[in-house]
């Protein structure tokens, strides 16, 4: 497959002449087995492929820190706060990670089932 360097007001004609998108490169290229002559004009050098795009975390303007939940916080030895720990649980406890929880559970129960 050769990748193909496509400008978006163009990219309805391209995939008319046969081109595709690869949505991991976030690029067009020409399958193998296709002629390549009606994408002369997009071909890029070496019709290499772009490197993957990775998705960036979401970061706060302000502070430039990655952003994750407000009762986001790291526990000592990664264990799953869902599950009952004897080390953890003072912890969550005190960072009121539990009583969001039991209040979230709370809530569902109270949801009526479909």
């Amino acid at each position: 497959m050769k990748f193909l360097k496509v400008p978006f007001a163009e990219k309805d004609e391209a995939k008319s002449l046969g081109a595709r998108w690869n949505q991991d490169r976030k690029a067009w290229y020409v399958p193998d087995g296709v002629a390549d002559a009606p994408f002369a004009r997009w071909l890029t050098a070496g019709g290499e492929a772009p490197p993957v795009k990775e998705k960036a975390a979401k970061l706060d303007t302000y502070s430039g820190k990655p952003v994750v939940g407000k009762q986001y916080f790291e526990l000592e030895h990664g264990c799953n706060p869902f599950s009952a720990c004897a080390q953890c649980a003072p912890v969550l406890a005190k960072a009121g990670w539990s009583a969001a929880n039991d209040a979230v559970r709370t809530m569902l129960a109270a949801m009526p089932a479909r």
